[in-house]
């Protein structure tokens, strides 16, 4: 029993001494375990940036939706305040219809829609629409379309607009339709 009780002794000092001594056997293991723990750490690391960039992609993709959806609103409704100037100008030309029909009086019915029209006019103005001024101007090909060219009644009249067949319209200095004219050769 004495010989199993110094074998116990031995085996429990030996495992005492992997933990004091580097150069004892078994100090590997203690080595492997703090490599191990370096890697665990730069692999939590670079699970978190996974994670971080996943977040950030998705709330990319989120904001990128997001815009989208609201650009498309946008649109839909970009010209509500206009449709809602002009109603007023639809009232008001439901009134001179059933004017015209129950009237008699040519003078009336001609002013009525003379302020009609002056208040349609007004109403795209202060929208920032405004008339391109064409004739007895230069012809412009950035400005201009020539539906004709005739003889042009003066010298002076040569390469400039005429007549305008078609106006066109500036919104907020930004051409948006061409006038269609006549131009002198």
């Amino acid at each position: 029993m004495k010989e199993k009780e110094l074998q116990a002794n031995e085996a429990q000092e030996n495992t005492m001494n992997i933990n004091a001594d580097e150069n004892a056997a078994g100090t590997n293991l203690l080595n492997d375990n703090i490599e191990e723990s370096e890697t665990d750490k730069l692999m939590n690391e670079l699970n978190e940036q996974k994670d971080k960039y996943l977040r950030l992609a998705a709330e990319f993709d989120n904001f990128r939706k997001r815009t989208s959806k609201e650009k498309l609103e946008l649109i839909q409704t970009a010209g509500k305040d206009v449709i809602i100037s002009l109603l007023e100008v639809l009232d008001d030309i439901d009134r001179a219809e059933i004017q015209l029909n129950s009237d008699t009086d040519f003078a009336l019915q001609q002013e009525g829609v003379k302020l009609i029209f002056n208040k349609l006019k007004s109403n795209l103005q202060s929208k920032g629409l405004k008339a391109l001024e064409s004739i007895n101007t230069d012809f412009d090909i950035e400005k201009h379309e020539a539906v004709s060219e005739i003889a042009a009644p003066t010298e002076e009249l040569k390469g400039k607009v005429i007549d305008e067949i078609v106006k066109g319209y500036y919104l907020n200095d930004k051409l948006i339709r061409f006038a269609k004219v006549v131009v002198g050769k």
